[in-house]
């Protein structure tokens, strides 16, 4: 039997619904928001905050789906201090076997000066009678003093007791602004919990907004100083810079569990899926250099590093990405590899080389990284073939040829070459975009059973002469496969991507992609 932990047990509360949506441009459409919520559930999210009920009939639509039917998870309904919106949070959070109400009003001065125009006394008063109010629908009330890292301490704590009398049973003292240093507010939270009468009886959460950087850094200083709680979005999103990032958050503390004294319930393993969806659905890219889920979080090309890692993950490596359901690709090839990672790579798809052959491709490969900068595995597998005279790929995209319009569907074909016979044949296809018509006919081309995913397309240049990279990820068997190319036509960079992803699943399978015989496919 499992001993159990002596940790504190942190709650994680996300509101990338509601706080995360209101980044610019990252609107979601109901649908989307309960698809994301599911996945939320999956997560192991302790608390949902969905959305802001009064703000829209959609809104307030897809708050009641999700409180209706995420019945394993704690829902909180946002409202400002104001009865109508208490009301609407009430109505569509109704349905939740567990909810709770969420209430803010501003406590520092410039807010009550410059944008409710009221006084200390007169926002006491309407925090009191709103909370009073709220707790005749639900027990669970969380009160928000938002601004209360540049508010007065002393008003907080005015606030925080007023609030408690009145049935309030969680405290959340906001960054709203993301300004507090780490050492700041923790000082608040410690200051707040032993000056205001009856916050023995409660619980205290942390909302960070990451201004400067320091989101992660101040919700750490506040589960230090007693927090139990900690208000995130995924991927960090949120208004201005975002939000204190799930991903990070709970990373840092599974990471450093023993020395912060604290775990939390998320499944480790949802996380890259939750950031993707999150990602596609908001159309927000994911910074390469992004903590955890970023594209070069767990990618080293210092060959030094590469060496290392290729003796024991450990030695450049503090998680383990696959943990988390990001895909292994520890290694990326560029300007700074050496020779004993190419190999590694080539060996991997079953290419092996004697010394004279190797030299060869690494001076080729020395070339083609200052062209490229990172040089992806189809480029690699082809500088193989050009020093050994033999085709490596099991295909190759020997031309492509698009035509589009403005009044019809978009007509392609490409030309393919399989290794083993040799033979060259063409596939025809149509789409209402360009790409699409491409995918079709290479699909014919290349049956390999897998489903499209994903296509990320990402600029490396300006200018006339700009050159596109393309991203293309595909699943089979709940395997995912990536291929990535650079070309200034960036149809041609996608379908050369999509090609190198299929031949990385077929050479990873070692031919075998368990339905019928490659070779076979293509005669």
């Amino acid at each position: 039997m499992q001993e159990p932990s002596a940790n504190q047990i942190i709650r994680i509360f996300d509101t990338t619904l509601r706080d995360g949506e209101q980044s610019p441009g990252a609107t979601l459409r109901p649908e989307q928001k309960i698809v994301i919520a599911r996945q939320l559930a999956k997560l192991g999210i302790d608390v949902i905050e969905p959305g802001f009920a009064i703000s829209s009939p959609g809104e307030f639509a897809a708050v009641q789906q999700i409180s209706r039917e995420l019945q394993g998870v704690e829902i909180a309904g946002f409202a400002r201090a104001i009865r109508g919106d208490i009301d609407a949070a009430v109505k569509a959070t109704m349905d939740a076997p567990r909810r709770r109400l969420h209430l803010f009003i501003s406590s520092s001065d410039i807010h009550l000066d410059f944008q409710l125009k009221k006084s200390r006394e007169q926002v006491v008063s309407i925090a009191r009678e709103m909370v009073a109010y709220g707790k005749q629908f639900v027990d669970e009330i969380e009160f928000s003093p938002m601004d209360s890292s540049r508010a007065g301490r002393e008003f907080v704590i005015e606030m925080v007791e007023a609030v408690i009398a009145e049935g309030a049973t969680i405290i959340n003292l906001p960054d709203t602004l993301g300004f507090a240093l780490p050492e700041e507010y923790g000082a608040m939270f410690r200051d707040v919990r032993a000056g205001a009468r009856g916050a023995e009886r409660v619980q205290f959460s942390a909302h960070c907004h990451n201004d400067l950087g320091l989101a992660v850094a101040n919700s750490l200083a506040a589960i230090s100083a007693g927090a139990t709680q900690i208000e995130v979005t995924v991927n960090g999103i949120g208004e201005r810079a975002g939000n204190c990032s799930l991903e990070e958050l709970v990373m840092a503390i599974e990471t450093r569990k023993s020395a912060i004294g604290a775990e939390t319930g998320i499944v480790a393993s949802e996380i890259y899926e939750t950031s993707r969806m999150v990602s596609r659905a908001m159309n927000f890219p994911i910074a390469y250099n992004k903590p955890i889920v970023g594209r070069n979080a767990f990618q080293h090309e210092s060959g030094i590093h590469q060496d290392g890692l290729l003796k024991n993950r450990n030695t450049y490596e503090i998680m383990d990405p696959e943990a988390m359901g990001i895909p292994r690709s520890m290694i990326v090839l560029g300007k700074h590899s050496g020779r004993h990672a190419i190999k590694h790579r080539l060996a991997a798809f079953g290419i092996e080389l004697n010394e004279e052959q190797m030299k060869d491709v690494y001076d080729r490969f020395k070339a083609k990284a200052d062209e490229l900068k990172i040089v992806p595995d189809d480029v690699l597998v082809r500088l193989a073939s050009e020093t050994t005279e033999q085709q490596h790929d099991p295909y190759v995209l020997v031309d492509l040829q698009v035509l589009a319009g403005t009044q019809r569907a978009r007509i392609a074909s490409v030309t393919i070459r399989e290794r083993e016979s040799q033979e060259e044949r063409t596939f025809a296809g149509t789409g209402t975009g360009p790409l699409e018509a491409v995918i079709h006919c290479l699909q014919q081309a290349i049956p390999v059973g897998a489903a499209f995913e994903d296509l990320e397309l990402h600029s490396l240049s300006t200018g006339e002469d700009a050159r596109g990279e393309a991203s293309v990820s595909i699943v089979h068997r709940q395997q995912r496969y990536s291929g990535t190319a650079v070309h200034k036509d960036i149809i041609l960079a996608s379908a050369q991507a999509y090609v190198a992803a299929c031949n990385q699943l077929i050479l990873s399978t070692g031919g075998n992609n368990g339905e019928t015989d490659i070779a076979a496919k293509s005669s």
